[in-house]
């Protein structure tokens, strides 16, 4: 192993990298874009949904359920209409998530004590959002119940108080429930995807299309020099694009960040060899810069996107996906970052997912290391 030649290809990789304007743009603007991107782009908190409503009760007793709903932060009542159609018409065109109808007899059912429905009719094109606007709608229906409960039992001379049950709730570890915290710290796997085996993966493929693949196999250089020479520059760059995303993540969207500094950057710069291994390895076997890019977007990017738990919760998938995640190194890189950021969850706490990442590491850097050969064939 000789430093001058192995200095040798890594300079010659970074002019190749600073000569590639497309790959200039990957290394420096993609990474902070992505954070930005999802950071307001990808938004799961459901405030203010748009609420239209059919009152025929008209009554005191309606108007007091239909505040409850605009007082609610989730409900954002923007329009009264006369008739169902209307109604039909807001959730067919879009302008409301749902729409309440109470009854003409409202009123009177409370005041004779009888059951009164409510009706809510529910756009489900979403049906996360739907389910979510069901409950919230029954929640605030379930707090206007029992007040007029109450009030009907003192109307009536019963004095006494039913007895209650209720929950209290604390949330930990994002207490306000903001999807950006749920979200941004999850794009760093994305961004290290992109970084490290899309741009990896165009190395070797590129020297054989070009035709200076030759060249490079008549030097003294070894195969070991000419892999390490070829990844390190990308290694460096990716691990700056790391502590600028943790920093915008941390600074810009206010993501909490609890945990070590020191363990991120050492589960980062492991994930980081994971990927640059696949991808040099992907470039050895593709020798063709188009395959061998859709290839690493197809076996880093996507899972790394649908399968590691970054926006979709692995408990909530089919089993036999869930076996599949145990597979994919950005499984595990994603919990240790979303532990880190957000529980604060000491080092030794970490070992279940930094014993797999590391032995990614090992398995995937002698899979590289073994499937390049300098030779032409």
């Amino acid at each position: 192993m000789s430093l001058t030649r192995f200095l040798a290809v890594a300079r010659k990789e970074v002019i190749q990298i600073l000569r590639d304007s497309r790959s200039l743009i990957i290394v420096v603007i993609m990474p902070v874009i992505l954070v930005l991107l999802f950071g307001y782009g990808v938004n799961l908190d459901l405030k203010g949904l748009p609420v239209y409503v059919y009152d025929r009760d008209g009554s005191q007793q309606s108007q007091d359920l239909l505040k409850r709903f605009q007082a609610s932060e989730y409900f954002d009542v923007v329009r009264v209409v006369n008739d169902y159609s209307a109604l039909a018409r807001s959730l067919d065109d879009g302008h409301a998530k749902m729409g309440i109808v109470v009854p003409w007899d409202f009123s009177q059912r409370l005041r004779d004590g009888r059951p009164a429905e409510v009706q809510a009719l529910v756009d489900g094109t979403d049906d996360n959002t739907a389910n979510v606007l069901i409950g919230y709608a029954q929640a605030v229906v379930q707090g206007y119940s029992s007040d007029v409960q109450l009030d009907w039992l003192r109307s009536h001379g019963q004095i006494a108080q039913p007895a209650s049950v209720s929950v209290e709730t604390r949330t930990w570890y994002n207490e306000n429930l903001e999807s950006s915290a749920f979200i941004v710290p999850g794009v760093l796997a994305l961004v290290m995807s992109v970084i490290g085996a899309f741009l990896t993966s165009l190395t070797i493929s590129r020297e054989w299309e070009r035709g200076t693949m030759e060249q490079l196999i008549s030097t003294p250089v070894t195969p070991a020099e000419i892999m390490l020479g070829k990844l390190v520059p990308y290694f460096v760059i990716g691990m700056f694009d790391v502590i600028v995303c943790a920093l915008i993540a941390i600074y810009w969207f206010q993501v909490p960040f609890r945990g070590s500094f020191l363990t991120l950057l050492v589960s980062s710069a492991m994930f980081m060899v994971v990927v640059l291994s696949l991808g040099f390895f992907i470039s050895v076997i593709a020798k063709n810069q188009l395959a061998a890019s859709q290839i690493a977007l197809l076996v880093t990017f996507l899972p790394a996107f649908l399968l590691s738990g970054f926006l979709y919760a692995i408990e909530q998938m089919p089993i036999v996906l869930q076996w599949v995640t145990r597979i994919l190194p950005a499984r595990y890189y994603v919990s240790v970052l979303k532990k880190i950021f957000l529980k604060g969850t000491p080092t030794p706490l970490l070992y279940p997912d930094l014993i797999p990442l590391a032995v990614f590491t090992v398995v995937l850097a002698l899979l590289a290391t073994r499937a390049f050969h300098k030779r032409l064939v």
